[in-house]
């Protein structure tokens, strides 16, 4: 029996698949960072390679969801208030390094002989960086949350919102069309502020109550459609207005970054982010025409130093102006001077106005991809001169980090118990992050003013999402015995440098979390029995004195005790009790069995 025919894109996705598997650890291994790995992929699989894949076009539109939903992650690692901190590096740094670069690119274009209108679209189209390579360069050497990697973040941010009056200026400039005049403007305008302002309501005033509900079921493929419709869906609003995908998605985001659901959503996306990202870039390796660039070599080479030359110095200095140092000044030029993603949309859109010819179009497009491969070699080259002027001492390995939510202590149980301990550690300033799984219990605890997140503390994406690898104590205040012996394993293999602090329920549950190495653990009802019977033998009138002898040989006998039930058994042990008769154990035992306290 013949065999059926493939399922649609199945061959293609193997294609990828392998081309990924075989050229990211390859890259990643000579230094190169996995973007270059995904375009040499992509390269060599496309159409200007081994011509497995005809065109790019086939799987850009799917690969572009990527940058959407690697933007709506970011917008959840901002929290309204500190994005307005960033106001002067989006609004200030991030409008005059667009300018600055448009003009200069433009200007180098006349000179060359270019028409106006055409100039002006490639030269402000080039000054727009790529968000998605710079954040996965920023986000892989670990260093989006240092302050040079904010500053280049709110450059980025303010690009994606620049595509909007660069594709209005399109039919403006047409050849082929009339402008609209000024009604048309306004009219954009209007349904761009409307757009904003919707997606900025529905997520300040609806989300939240959304993911509460869907919480309720227990389902994690529920919470994660609703959290890709949240994603895919306020971009699609922002592009049915005209606007950047991308830009409704970080704005959903982070309408939703102060949300008690933030840390599960970012893990629930992330892995849908990766594979997407990855996508992107291989569809953009895939674009670069080699035979095209060996054609004109030349005007390609020259394009490409101009781009990112330019870019590299205009961005050092406005960086210094606004106040970097030298050091975050030139990181942010290597790591923003290439071509972006959205050249790509703001040139087939000019092409297709008539301002781009097919060739000019091709040659933009091949140096956009050129200064986007170049870009982490260039990084690398950065970090190797930083090296070696660090060991001949001209340099010193100043290590700066930046201002924000990373806990110091990490709480996973946020019941009667975990909401004591907050008190404890919040008193001293400690800063904290708490997670729990109860919806309801979370919602009760942020109303209190304690910085809680749904989240289940047997799942690693979760935890590292809140911060479990930068911990220096995870408290296990959880009730469930079977959940913390799972957490315990998981923290164990993924973050061991953290101490673990746990709390028992039991006598039971506290021979279980020595025999795992606990670094510390507390049985709840045994403290709270100790002080209860030093108020009673107080109120009996037995002196102060005895009463701290009685306590210290109560702890004395309970910690012998511990350790004959841990060579012999939960059962050992009894004759170091205290006894009224020898048929009625006090303190420790109970009729009930040896469950108990």
């Amino acid at each position: 029996m013949a065999s059926e025919a493939a399922p649609p894109f199945f061959v293609e996705s193997l294609l990828f698949l392998s081309a990924t598997v075989v050229a990211v650890p390859f890259a990643k291994r000579v230094g190169l960072g996995s973007v270059v790995g995904y375009l040499g992929a992509g390269l060599a699989i496309g159409p200007f390679g081994l011509d497995f894949i005809r065109s790019a076009e086939e799987v850009r539109g799917v690969a572009e969801l990527g940058v959407v939903l690697l933007l709506f992650v970011i917008g959840l690692e901002l929290e309204p208030a500190r994005l307005w901190k960033m106001k002067g590096d989006i609004f200030g740094l991030g409008t005059s390094q667009v300018l600055a670069c448009g003009a200069a690119l433009v200007g180098l274009l006349l000179l060359a002989g270019q028409p106006g209108e055409l100039a002006v679209i490639a030269g402000l189209g080039l000054a727009l960086s790529s968000t998605a390579f710079a954040l996965q360069i920023l986000q892989e050497r670990g260093q989006l949350t240092t302050p040079y990697g904010q500053r280049a973040f709110g450059i980025l941010l303010l690009q994606d919102m620049a595509i909007v009056p660069l594709l209005a200026l399109i039919p403006i400039l047409s050849p082929r069309e009339e402008g609209g005049g000024g009604s048309d403007v306004l009219l954009q305008m209007t349904i761009t502020i409307v757009a904003v302002g919707g997606v900025i309501v529905a997520g300040r005033y609806l989300l939240t109550p959304l993911f509460t509900l869907l919480s309720r079921v227990r389902a994690r493929e529920v919470m994660l459609a609703a959290a890709l419709l949240v994603a895919l869906g306020s971009g699609g609003i922002m592009h049915a207005a005209g606007l950047s995908m991308a830009l409704g998605a970080f704005l959903a985001g982070v309408m939703l970054a102060e949300s008690s659901f933030r840390h599960t959503l970012e893990a629930d996306i992330e892995p849908f982010r990766s594979l997407l990202m990855g996508l992107f870039f291989i569809s953009v390796g895939m674009s670069l025409d080699l035979g095209l660039v060996v054609d004109n070599w030349q005007v390609v080479a020259l394009g490409v130093i101009a781009v990112m030359g330019v870019k590299g110095v205009l961005i050092w200095a406005l960086s210094r102006i606004f106040g970097s140092s030298n050091a975050d000044a030139l990181k942010i030029a290597f790591t923003l001077p290439q071509g972006g993603e959205f050249a790509f949309v703001l040139f087939t859109a000019a092409a297709t106005a008539g301002i781009l010819g097919r060739d000019m179009l091709t040659l933009l497009i091949a140096i956009v991809v050129l200064t986007m491969l170049l870009t982490p070699v260039g990084c690398s080259f950065h970090d190797m001169m930083v090296r070696r002027l660090q060991r001949r001492g001209v340099v010193t390995d100043a290590v700066e980090t930046f201002e924000e939510a990373r806990p110091a202590v990490l709480v996973i149980g946020f019941g009667r118990f975990g909401m004591m301990v907050a008190q404890m550690l919040t008193s001293e300033e400690v800063e904290i992050i708490a997670l729990d799984n109860r919806a309801e219990r979370v919602a009760y605890a942020r109303k209190l003013g304690y910085k809680v997140y749904v989240g289940d503390a047997t799942r690693p994406d979760v935890l590292k999402a809140a911060g479990a690898d930068k911990a220096v104590l995870v408290a296990l205040c959880i009730e469930n015995d079977k959940v913390m012996g799972q957490a315990i394993e998981l923290i164990r293999a993924s973050f061991p440098a953290a101490k673990l602090f746990c709390r028992a329920t039991d006598r039971v549950h506290a021979l279980e979390l020595t025999r795992r190495g606990v670094d510390y653990h507390i049985r709840e009802t045994f403290e709270s029995s100790i002080s209860f019977a030093r108020a009673a033998l107080g109120e009996l009138g037995i002196a102060a004195d005895r009463i701290a002898e009685i306590e210290e040989d109560v702890r004395r006998r309970d910690g012998e005790r511990m350790e004959i039930q841990m060579r012999e058994g939960v059962m050992a042990g009894s004759d170091t009790l205290h006894r009224v008769t020898p048929r009625r154990p006090a303190g420790d035992g109970d009729a009930a069995g040896e469950r108990g306290e």
